[in-house]
């Protein structure tokens, strides 16, 4: 039988030992090696792109390095190593039923890109073909997207009129192109895919949808056959224009054409969601519409009787537009910001689209060499006389929906346009303007997702303000201040989340060695005499130290105050846990110098646990760990082990 002195002495060896490895843990906590410095950090993210690069490889031989950079570089050395007659089945299907419906969008874009018709259909050439050599995604459809053909002419128009002066203005277009391409490569180049991210997904949703309404509510000149509408894109002014249009004559056959096609459409739209086996069904159905409204104007000679009629597109390879680039001009500036943010536009889009469809085949893409791929194609297309291309939501689901293996879809996709503009652009001389509308309206619908804009009502608040906030800026004033109102709100949400971090209250969950958030988890248990309390803010700097510092000694006197009205025990010591706290500045060392001092002069002791590399770095080497006795510890728990009674 084991006697008491036995046990006693037992239970202090264990006491003792425990001690011996808290005091340990301290000196792990306090004598970590010196972090890495900014300086570090960003040269490690500007070369980090060489480690991700599979031919650095000394036992290989140089051909086998230079091979390996070739597939870095162009994926598709990589994945037509293994292609097969199988998957080119699917990729001709998938790539025939794009370009049935990317021909008569790409002439409709082009339009409201205040362009050419054939622009449009030169931009889902060459693009597409770069893309299929550089890009990463297998299935993103490349080529002219509604929100980007809005986008262009809303901005350059105050430089240049489409109308009075259509060549300066087309040579702006593709200048825009040019810069928005080498924004793209730069991100992709130094990995600084983060300034996409400035666009939350709250401003993107409620910007997809007042740019919808604006693409709408423009192609009502083309529906209704107006000859004088507005260039400015706000609803007011647009509802004004078609008003005033009422009181002058005007053709209602354009109308009726336009939205016997439109309903057409619509409904193949709803057979191919009801039955998913006539996914090709609403792919050609604008084809069809434009080749049958095409021989109905032809026929019954409609545009003598005022059915308003595309005439000439201009056939033929790609012309060479090097020469049309503008670097010297009085707007260079003007035109380079305009390409900066159409570069984001674009990449946001491209990118979110890419991931979805990637997250469904299960792959994952690689951001930066999207980037430098959407980039490249678009500098290479400002030479060829394209305007912005980037991957298109509707189209990318037709492709999908279509089988589609690899990015060989494009190629088909863009031979088959080539073979259009050199054999039957002559054909679309008779295309009714309304029946591009129609084709274009058609289209909408798939950028207002009301769902989403719920959701993000019930999950956050300040975000569904960006939201609307990108909403109501794109529908009644322009474009670049719904962006800018979208921005500013997000970031004024970053600001006043870290400006004013929360702070909250621990306790002890009962049967663990976890501490949790008492209003969180109201069994959480309360330890008499220590008051545990956790930053939720990732920085601690100016611009909140004070508002934490005053939060956690109006905690302190509250809980003081219960203290003495329940007869427990006084607070000895007050437990900062910051684990959440992953840089810290002067300003915020002062603030915890004081409250020490606050503390230290109502008979209270201050202990720190869990800090990151970083900040207890800093908090070293300001001394602050030496004023306060060194009371820093690996986790809540071993801080209270010297405290508890």
């Amino acid at each position: 039988m084991t006697s008491p002195l036995t046990n006693t002495t037992a239970d202090q060896e264990m006491q003792d030992l425990e001690k011996h490895d808290c005091v340990e843990r301290v000196q792990w906590v306090l004598n970590t090696p010196k972090p890495p410095g900014l300086g570090h950090e960003l040269m490690e993210t500007a070369v980090s792109w060489r480690n991700k690069i599979p031919f650095h490889n000394k036992q290989s031989g140089w051909k086998d390095e230079i091979f390996s950079m070739l597939q870095a570089t162009f994926p598709i050395l990589s994945w037509c190593q293994n292609y097969k007659a199988t998957k080119f089945k699917h990729d001709l299907l998938a790539g025939l039923t794009l370009a049935s419906l990317c021909i008569p969008q790409s002439i409709g874009y082009a339009t409201l890109a205040k362009l050419d018709p054939q622009y449009g259909l030169y931009t889902s050439v060459v693009p597409p073909l770069i893309y299929a050599v550089m890009g990463t995604s297998r299935e993103i459809a490349i080529g002219p997207v509604a929100v980007i053909s809005l986008l262009l002419p809303s901005m350059i128009q105050k430089l240049q009129d489409p109308v009075a002066n259509p060549i300066a203005y087309q040579k702006l277009v593709l200048t825009v192109t040019f810069f928005a391409g080498t924004f793209q490569a730069a991100f992709g180049l130094f990995r600084s895919g983060f300034l996409v991210d400035f666009l939350s997904h709250a401003a993107i949703v409620g910007f997809m949808a007042g740019a919808a309404i604006v693409i709408g509510l423009q192609q009502l000149k083309g529906l209704l056959g107006i000859t004088h509408f507005t260039n400015k894109t706000d609803v007011i002014s647009v509802m004004k224009s078609v008003w005033s249009s009422f009181h002058n004559p005007w053709n209602p056959l354009n109308f009726i054409l336009g939205c016997s096609f439109l309903i057409f459409i619509l409904i193949t739209k709803f057979l191919g969601r009801k039955n998913r086996k006539l996914f090709w069904l609403p792919a050609i159905a604008p084809l069809i519409s434009v080749i049958l409204a095409t021989l109905i104007v032809f026929l019954t000679k409609a545009d003598k009787h005022g059915i308003k009629i595309v005439k000439r597109i201009k056939g033929g390879l790609n012309p060479s537009s090097v020469h049309q680039l503008q670097f010297n001009g009085p707007h260079v500036g003007e035109v380079a910001k305009i390409g900066l943010i159409v570069a984001i536009i674009a990449l946001t889009e491209a990118i979110a689209v890419g991931r979805s469809f990637a997250a469904i085949k299960g792959y994952q893409l690689d951001g930066n060499k999207e980037m430098v791929a959407m980039g490249l194609m678009n500098i290479i297309g400002s030479f060829t006389s394209c305007y912005v291309a980037t991957g298109s939501f509707s189209r990318t689901a037709v492709n999908f929906s279509a089988g589609v293996e690899t990015a060989v879809s494009n190629i088909v996709m863009a031979i088959t346009v080539f073979i259009s503009l050199e054999l039957f652009t002559r054909l679309l001389y008779y295309t009714p303007i309304a029946i591009l509308a129609s084709i274009i309206l058609s289209a909408l619908p798939g950028l207002i997702d009301l769902n989403e804009a719920y959701n993000i009502w019930k999950v956050d608040k300040l975000d569904f303000l960006a939201c609307i906030g990108a909403f109501l800026g794109v529908l009644f004033a322009t474009v670049e201040i719904g962006l800018l109102v979208a921005v500013t709100i997000s970031f004024a949400k970053i600001i006043l989340v870290s400006i004013r971090p929360g702070t909250e209250t621990l306790g002890r969950l009962p049967g663990s060695d976890m501490f949790g958030d008492v209003n969180q988890y109201p069994m959480a248990v309360k330890t008499p005499g220590v008051l545990i309390m956790r930053l939720k803010s990732a920085l601690l700097c100016f611009a909140n130290a004070n508002f934490v510092r005053e939060r956690i000694m109006k905690w302190v006197i509250e809980e003081e105050k219960d203290s003495k009205e329940n007869a427990e025990k006084t607070i000895q010591v007050v437990i900062l846990d910051i684990s959440n706290l992953m840089d810290i500045d002067t300003s915020g060392i002062a603030s915890l110098e004081e409250l020490h001092k606050n503390l230290d002069s109502n008979g209270m002791k201050l202990a720190i646990a869990n800090p990151r590399w970083q900040v207890i770095h800093k908090l070293k080497l300001a001394n602050f760990v030496g004023k306060i006795g060194g009371r820093v510890y690996l986790s809540v728990g071993e801080a209270m082990d010297p405290f508890s009674i």
